[in-house]
């Protein structure tokens, strides 16, 4: 059965300077491929280890410590690390051999192409939420030594990333290179002066009870506790994948150091991290022992300055020393967290809007929203906002990791990695459905409504749920949602040319970052699919049709206008008030719910202003999403005129290229015509000087005739005089010679 595909003007698309540079770009939507890979195994983890020098670990380490006591915090942070490492192998792997960051990974491994917006989302999240921590830490330590109010301290914490992110992974491999042996020595030597001057700490650290009613011993309540704060630290993996994805391609000859990357940058980054949260602990418990309080002692600056006191007898130096070292570690990380913060939103939004203005652009969105985040103070909540971002978080990751290492091997799912949107069903409901299901009960769990288990055991929730859910729907939807038509450049990749031409930007690429498009009826390159918006997906018709057989049945039971307008305003309506919905009721939750030092009337008064305000703005939101239908049904009739007009004029192309067919078919006879006719002349003409040539011959010979035969005539007339005489001339001549011998005798 041959499928028709509506006719689509093609027209030339040209990126900006931004876009097009790839040095600036980094192939933020694709597939990087072996020219851009031109760095070192050994490179690509140092910038990749590098990441992870950020000092929220200490601050989430000392933090758990105060709350929860040693003992419950001690193994919530070495759990979580083990489940984290496990985690990050396949991960890495994945990522490493397909050289793919994490969102082309997510959506290509159960999530489908829409569906993968969500995690694009909360790997966003992760990133501006970490950003304004890590600055934050940073602004703390510009307070102390140069005395810069915190709000000037968090603007300038930010604006310094941008031009260090700018020019992408190029930069950002140079000043982990060249900051890295400074950070390693600044962060390891002020535990050998501490464990060398006050052994004592060690045994202070390992019993500090902090907050933790349990005392010195454990507690299963508060363990889950403090495992859910630090459980917010496993999308740290996709930074880490950031970077591995410009690792080399695998050769035997480079197998070791390979291997040594995707292991130590990969899921290696946490053993480094669990570390680090514990030295913050220790840090923390040596703040408090030199006098700092319970608040302060979770600053790192604050733990920094304990420890480099050991160190050195100047306050000035310390506090110099120890400013330096928080700077060089938020910088170091921070041009991490941005520059995956610009991948993410420019993944997110590509696909919402049909448009790439540039990952420059979204480096400064994400570090704008981290900013926001920095003035309303994100750093006093960070085990609430943290302990709530972890139950998304994990789920997203155990759905991930159990379609690669279960669904995969029992080929549930396809063996390889596709990620571009002309070969993937927009949402597959293995991976989504996985993360959703698992997210809203361990949200439930997180906010209660379970029991106290549950409640502090919501992480574990997540991550089991997710990671049985996927092999589950995949097995009951038999895996027929990961590709939506066959890709046949993944079967004949070795048989393809090194490089092929995508017919919209006009640009060579590598097989695996094109698709063949059956509408333009050649091969497009993964961002300009990404970036097509008249085409409607019309490549991947089962899912098409699937969604018109959809509309079809529901429009039959309403009328279509309405019902589509109906549809599309409870839709966005329901999303824009159950969004602000959460948030209100997690501020409120945090903010107001567990504090014990209000009155109950006093938050029933908070609350039922919360109920006041909500509603406002849930009359904002009505507007807002019948706004937004209105645009969306404006932006369709437009496309359909668009559509009509295209046809008009591919109609009209169509004509005058027969006409100009046909007016070069005239031509050409034309031309045959007159090269005939040409030829005949030219026969002709050479018959007549054939014929002309006998005449002047025949002419010639003539003329030559009657020559001779005048000079004959001329010549006979005097011959025959002179042989009509002879006789008569000899007689008189021998008379005469007689009559002079006569004479002679006389």
């Amino acid at each position: 059965m041959t499928t028709t595909h509506k006719p689509i003007v093609q027209e030339r698309r040209q990126y900006n300077t931004w876009v097009a540079n790839e040095t600036l770009e980094d192939y933020s939507l694709r597939y990087a491929p072996q020219s851009f890979r031109k760095w070192s195994g050994l490179l690509i983890a140092n910038t990749a280890i590098g990441g992870i020098s950020f000092l929220a670990l200490e601050a989430i380490g000392a933090s758990l410590l105060i709350s929860y006591g040693f003992v419950n915090a001690f193994w919530a942070i070495l759990v979580v690390g083990v489940i984290i490492f496990l985690a990050g192998l396949p991960i890495s792997y994945y990522a490493a051999k397909y050289n793919i960051d994490m969102d082309l990974l997510t959506r290509g491994a159960g999530f489908g192409y829409i569906g993968s917006t969500i995690t694009s989302l909360i790997y966003a999240s992760f990133t501006f939420i970490f950003f304004a921590l890590e600055a934050a830490i940073m602004a703390q330590a510009l307070k102390l030594y140069f005395h810069l109010p915190l709000s000037w301290g968090y603007l300038l914490c930010s604006l310094i990333i941008i031009p260090l992110v700018f020019y992408g992974v190029t930069l950002i491999n140079q000043l982990q290179l060249w900051t890295q042996p400074i950070w390693l020595f600044l962060m390891v030597v002020p535990y050998v002066f501490v464990l060398h001057k006050e052994p004592e700490s060690i045994n202070y650290w390992l019993h500090f009870i902090g907050s933790s009613a349990s005392g010195v011993g454990f507690d299963p309540l508060l363990f889950g506790a403090a495992a859910t704060v630090s459980f917010s630290l496993i999308a740290q993996l996709g930074e880490q994948v950031d970077y591995l994805r410009f690792l080399p391609t695998q050769h035997p000859e480079n197998r070791f150091q390979w291997w040594f990357a995707v292991l130590g940058a990969g899921p290696g980054w946490i053993v480094l991290g669990v570390a680090k949260q514990l030295g913050g602990s220790f840090l923390a418990v040596l703040a408090l022992a030199h006098g700092v309080s319970l608040t302060d002692a979770k600053e790192p600056i604050q733990m920094y300055l304990a420890g480099f006191a050991d160190m050195f007898a100047n306050p000035d130096i310390i506090l110099a020393v120890a400013t330096l070292f928080v700077i060089i570690s938020q910088i170091k990380i921070n041009v991490t967290n941005a520059y995956a913060g610009s991948l993410a939103w420019s993944n997110f939004f590509s696909r919402l809007t049909h448009s790439h203005p540039g990952r420059i652009v979204w480096l400064v969105f994400n570090i704008a929203i981290a900013l926001l985040l920095m003035e309303l103070g994100v750093f006093s909540t960070l085990q609430g906002v943290l302990g709530l971002y972890s139950n998304v978080a994990i789920a997203w990751v155990g759905a991930l990791v159990a379609d690669l290492v279960i669904n995969k091997p029992l080929k549930l799912s396809p063996s390889y990695i596709e990620f571009k949107r002309a070969y993937l069903y927009n949402i597959n409901p293995v991976g989504f459905g996985s993360m959703a299901i698992a997210s809203v009960i361990s949200i439930l769990a997180f906010v209660g409504v379970f029991g106290v288990y549950p409640q502090a055991y919501a992480p574990f929730l997540a991550l089991g749920i997710a990671f049985i859910l996927s092999p589950l729907l995949a097995w009951f939807t038999q895996g027929k949602y990961y590709i939506a038509r066959e890709n046949r450049l993944q079967t004949t990749v070795n048989l393809s040319p090194p490089l092929l031409t995508c017919v919209i930007c006009e640009q060579d690429y590598e097989p695996a970052d094109t698709a063949h498009c059956p509408v333009y009826d050649s091969y497009i390159c993964s961002l300009c699919c990404t970036l097509e918006a008249h085409c409607h997906d019309q490549c991947k018709t089962s899912e098409t049709q699937n969604e018109k057989t959809i509309l079809a049945l529901f429009e039959q039971k309403a009328l279509p206008l309405l019902s589509l307008r109906v549809i599309r305003f409870l839709g966005s309506f329901l999303f824009l008030s159950s969004t602000l919905g959460a948030v209100f009721g997690l501020v409120f939750y945090f903010g107001v719910q567990k504090s014990s030092q209000l009155q109950p009337e006093v938050i029933a008064i908070i609350l039922n202003q919360f109920y006041a305000l909500y509603s406002l703005i849930l009359v904002l939101c009505a507007v807002a999403a019948w706004w937004f239908v209105l645009s969306e049904e404006s932006q369709e009739l437009v496309e359909e005129e668009l559509d009509k007009q295209n046809l008009q004029l591919q109609t009209e192309v169509q004509e005058r290229q027969l006409a100009q067919t046909a007016l070069q078919d005239l031509t050409h006879q034309l031309e045959m015509r007159v090269e005939q006719r040409t030829e005949e002349l030219s026969d002709t003409l050479q018959t007549l000087q054939q014929a002309q040539t006998q005449l002047v011959q025949t002419e010639k010979m003539s003329s030559l005739g009657q020559l001779v035969a005048g000079v004959a005539h001329e010549i006979n007339n005097p011959v025959n005089f002179i042989h009509g005489n002879i006789t008569h001339a000899t007689n008189y001549v021998g008379d005469l010679l007689a009559l002079i011998k006569a004479y002679e005798g006389e």
